[in-house]
């Protein structure tokens, strides 16, 4: 198969799709990869590196779309890219369609078969190819928090740790899955006072048992969550339905009751966000302001942290791949059906429920269409 690797184009994104070593065992299996220029860079892989992997280095991205019958990304497609999509091809990479109607749109006019990381299962019903990027950004979390907390960028001028004689900050976790239970443990690992709300008590079990009770758990309800909220330093949210749009947990009215200074991170903004207040911002620009508390919701995390992201993705993602183009997207399904969960779009059809219930859009089963 003819594999492309692109350079993410996202603003502030420097990851890619796949480390040379990844490249390497590729074209061990026979494929070709087809790399465009500079791809890596952002990750600190050169040219020269993927081309001793025996990748191929293409000066475009218009030519490694033209070439690849499976695109190997990190990131969603976004505008700029929607041409370069073509009939039958494989994208493979974080979709996100839940909260994305024009980009659903682009993949279906191009009768493209969407392959979403973040929804394929694996045998124990946890999803390995959305972990590693949520172990990340649950980490991200607490430093970005904390650096935002500072006075002069906004924040209430709270150190997450408290020193002798002074009370550490309170941090509120939405959510005990990936992100919440890494969010959990850099925080607690500062010394901060940690709340965790989740509506699975063995989830809240499990925390409690890892952490020896030092973590304050909760079963999430709407009342708890306003109490939470109203005394957060900072909150973190946490919360995913796979393929499907975060659901709003904290409303305006409850962000209103926070103290000035106080910050929300919203890791689900991917999904749409789990409160109220929350709009997708980029690297660049990273926060905004609400009724006085400071905003943090990049879509895209990890990206700030390439190299390590880059290397532990493609360590979750390559697996896949080598399937994938082995046999085939259909091959692929008969060999392991639990990559079936993944595919989002297919020949111009929703063949992921959550995805279609959330845009409201008609919902193909896959196996009506292979």
């Amino acid at each position: 198969m003819n594999i492309g690797l692109p350079k993410e184009v996202k603003d502030n994104e420097y990851r890619v799709g796949l480390v040379p070593a990844g490249v390497h065992e590729l074209v061990a299996d026979g494929h070709t990869v087809w790399v465009e220029k500079g791809a890596g860079e952002g990750s600190a892989f050169t040219d020269a590196e993927f081309v001793a992997a025996g990748g191929r280095i293409l000066p475009t991205a218009g030519d490694v779309y033209a070439r690849g019958e499976m695109i190997v990304k990190v990131k969603e497609p976004i505008e700029q890219e929607y041409a370069r999509l073509s009939n039958g091809q494989i994208v493979f990479s974080y979709l996100h369609l839940a909260p994305l109607p024009e980009l659903t749109r682009a993949l279906l006019d191009a009768r493209v078969a969407g392959v979403a990381y973040e929804t394929i299962r694996d045998s124990q019903g946890t999803l390995p190819l959305l972990t590693p990027m949520s172990e990340i950004a649950g980490r991200m979390s607490i430093v970005v928090g904390s650096y935002f907390l500072q006075k002069p960028l906004g924040g209430r001028g709270v150190l997450l740790s408290g020193v002798p004689g002074v009370r550490p900050a309170l941090v509120v976790i939405l959510g005990a899955g990936a992100v919440g239970i890494n969010a959990t443990k850099m925080a607690a690992g500062l010394g901060a006072q940690v709340l965790i709300l989740d509506v699975d008590l063995n989830r809240l079990r499990h925390l409690d048992d890892l952490f020896f009770g030092r973590v304050e758990t909760h079963l999430s309800s709407p009342i708890y969550i306003a109490d939470a909220v109203k005394k957060a330093d900072l909150l973190i949210g946490a919360v995913l339905v796979p393929g499907a749009s975060a659901p709003r947990l904290v409303t305006r009215a409850m962000v209103a009751t926070m103290q000035p200074g106080s910050v929300i991170v919203d890791v689900s903004v991917d999904q749409g966000g789990c409160i109220e207040t929350t709009r997708p911002t980029s690297h660049s620009d990273p926060v905004y302001t609400v009724d006085g508390v400071v905003h943090y919701c990049v879509t895209n995390m990890p990206g700030a942290m390439p190299r390590t992201s880059t290397i532990a993705l493609t360590n979750a993602t390559l697996p896949y791949v080598r399937k994938i183009a082995a046999r085939g997207l259909k091959g692929a399904i008969a060999e392991d059906p639990l990559i079936k969960d993944g595919v989002n779009t297919y020949a111009g059809h929703i063949t992921c429920r959550p995805v279609a219930e959330s845009r409201g859009l008609p919902f193909r089963d896959l196996d009506e269409l292979l």
